[in-house]
């Protein structure tokens, strides 16, 4: 029965060193994304359908 109470132990510290650790993760920036911003711009943007069924962007439509 001792053995239980040592591994409750044990998984509360796991635990709270990974808490600990993910916090210190999130204040340095460790989670920012710094690489997405800048290729963004040389993706295509997605067409809206409009109600009349045309899938023809702004640009398209003033041609």
């Amino acid at each position: 029965m001792s053995v239980i109470i040592i591994m409750i132990g044990i998984s509360f510290l796991v635990a709270a060193s990974f808490l600990v650790a993910f916090i210190w993760a999130s204040r340095t920036g460790q989670f920012d994304d710094d690489y997405t911003p800048s290729i963004r711009i040389l993706f295509d943007d997605e067409t809206k359908q409009s109600t009349n069924g045309n899938n023809l962007s702004s640009s398209e439509r003033r041609k």
